[in-house]
């Protein structure tokens, strides 16, 4: 098993979708809201997936600007990988894979998690102060 969760973030709250291996979606869509209860109840299911697959849940995202830094914030406190990914490759990767337009959150948090099986990522890597600072001076 290879389970993960994709999240489309949005400014308050996301929409998400788990997938505990490549084609087996695990229950319906959810919501997280961007609050501490939320991610509460966001981590209770993170839990539960790590409990029935026995492996840590990956979690895919789009670079959302600063909207996915609360998310990001609380996987990195709560040691959970994650993958932050550019949206034009995810919006090629829904558009390929996908003959009508369709454009719903349920459904790009499900497309997320497709394109996951799809590609070889590496989880996000946090970066130090110095490098962050370089590249604001370079910018």
């Amino acid at each position: 098993m290879n389970p993960v969760v994709g999240l489309d973030i949005a400014k308050g709250e996301s929409q998400g979708q788990t997938f505990l291996d490549k084609g087996k979606p695990y229950g319906k869509s959810f919501t997280v809201h961007h609050t501490r209860e939320g991610l509460g109840a966001f981590l209770h299911l993170l839990k539960d997936i790590q409990t029935m697959t026995g492996l840590l849940p990956m979690v895919i995202l789009e670079a959302t600007g600063h909207y996915h830094s609360p998310v990001t914030q609380f996987l990195d406190e709560h040691n959970y990988l994650y993958i932050i990914v550019n949206p034009l490759l995810s919006y090629e990767a829904k558009k390929s894979s996908s003959l009508r337009k369709v454009k719903t959150d349920a459904f790009d948090a499900y497309a997320l998690c497709e394109f996951f099986y799809k590609e070889d990522f590496e989880p996000h890597k946090k970066r130090c102060v110095q490098l962050l600072n370089l590249r604001n001076l370079t910018r």
